[in-house]
């Protein structure tokens, strides 16, 4: 039991060892960020992200990068900051800022209007609030059919059918947007291409075709990374090919 406790003293202490070092760390990467140190800036917030990669570290470190002209680690940490909190605004304004300083302007695809309505529909809340308003609808669809069997006018019982038909389908809806924005932060199949700029081949090979190249910034989208060195990617215009795996991030 002694053991026990002292082992639970020793996990508590170097916890709060922990928690108070990131946050000097923290301090220390704010101060230099506000007096405009972004070389001690980037190292500081980097060496927090490795600890504790929480999206307002990944977009400190974006800005930071911002700072010093890296355009291709400030696309690559404001799109890790995204996927970590997809609903906030400032993340999403400066990563397109960001976006518009790199080389490579590829235009995507069209897509079906309803598929983009969605997941921009998904982004208005957080994870978390979606699940809240999936149980919250849930609890509140119980109680209307209660008052639906209990009520005595017709009217009422309209009322309440109707209120735990929208409910049932607000829970749905809100469920489904919390399992995409759920798969969204757990899946790594997107990447920054983080070299200057990579020429894409047809095949997984040096002499391989030379396809198209991209530069520093853009975003490939993994379709194959069994191959030990390579892998194959496309980007938002549908053109695919073969990079090394050393050419880019993922986010």
């Amino acid at each position: 039991m002694k053991r026990y406790i002292l082992s639970l003293l020793l996990a508590f202490a170097f916890a709060s060892m922990q928690a108070a070092s990131l946050s000097e760390t923290k301090t220390l990467a704010d101060s230099a960020y506000a007096r405009a140190d972004y070389e001690a800036a980037v190292k500081l917030y980097g060496k927090l992200a490795e600890q504790n990669p929480t999206s307002d570290v990944c977009y400190n470190l974006g800005c930071a990068y911002y700072r010093i002209d890296d355009i291709a680690h400030s696309v690559l940490w404001f799109e890790r900051a995204l996927k970590l909190n997809p609903s906030d605004k400032d993340i999403f304004v400066n990563l397109e800022m960001a976006r518009s300083k790199t080389i490579d302007k590829i235009v995507p695809q069209h897509e079906f209007i309803l598929f983009t309505y969605f997941r921009a529909m998904t982004n208005w809340f957080s994870l978390r609030t979606w699940t809240t308003i999936a149980l919250l609808s849930f609890i509140l669809m119980l109680a209307s059919l209660l008052f639906f069997w209990v009520a005595g006018s017709m009217t009422m019982r309209k009322v309440t059918f109707s209120a735990a038909i929208i409910l049932l389908l607000l829970s749905v809806l809100a469920n489904v947007c919390a399992t995409k924005q759920k798969d969204f932060k757990q899946t790594h199949t997107s990447g920054i291409i983080t070299t200057p700029a990579v020429t894409v081949k047809s095949t997984p090979a040096d002499n391989g075709n030379d396809l198209f190249v991209l530069h520093e910034g853009s975003k490939v989208e993994i379709r194959d990374s069994s191959l030990k060195e390579w892998c194959e990617v496309s980007i938002a215009d549908g053109k695919v090919g073969w990079i090394p795996k050393k050419a880019f991030d993922l986010i």
